[in-house]
């Protein structure tokens, strides 16, 4: 389960995301991840942060920053943003 609001929101304001995110989207929604490493053979920039993942989005021109709860299967975007806000680290809070 994602909810794609987040996603929407932000390509709104980035046009040239959409197809990216929605590819994220698309490979997420069918994913079956049980750790960081099942992430990374779909996803093989992303990284973890803490108990976030993050994803390089659009040759890493964006970042969205994910909590995935391996348990349930459920991924919670909690920000997509600029590689330079990403790099503010105003996400961390």
């Amino acid at each position: 389960m994602i909810s794609r609001r987040a996603l929407k929101d932000f390509s709104q304001h980035h046009p040239d995301s959409y197809s990216r995110l929605d590819q994220w989207y698309r490979i997420t929604r069918k994913a079956n991840w049980a750790s960081l490493i099942d992430v990374q053979r779909d996803f093989n920039h992303a990284e973890a942060a803490g108990r976030l993942t993050v994803f390089n989005i659009k040759g890493n021109a964006y970042r969205l920053v994910a909590r995935i709860n391996y348990r349930t299967r459920k991924v919670f975007v909690r920000r997509v943003m600029t590689h330079n806000e990403y790099e503010k680290g105003a996400w961390k809070e």
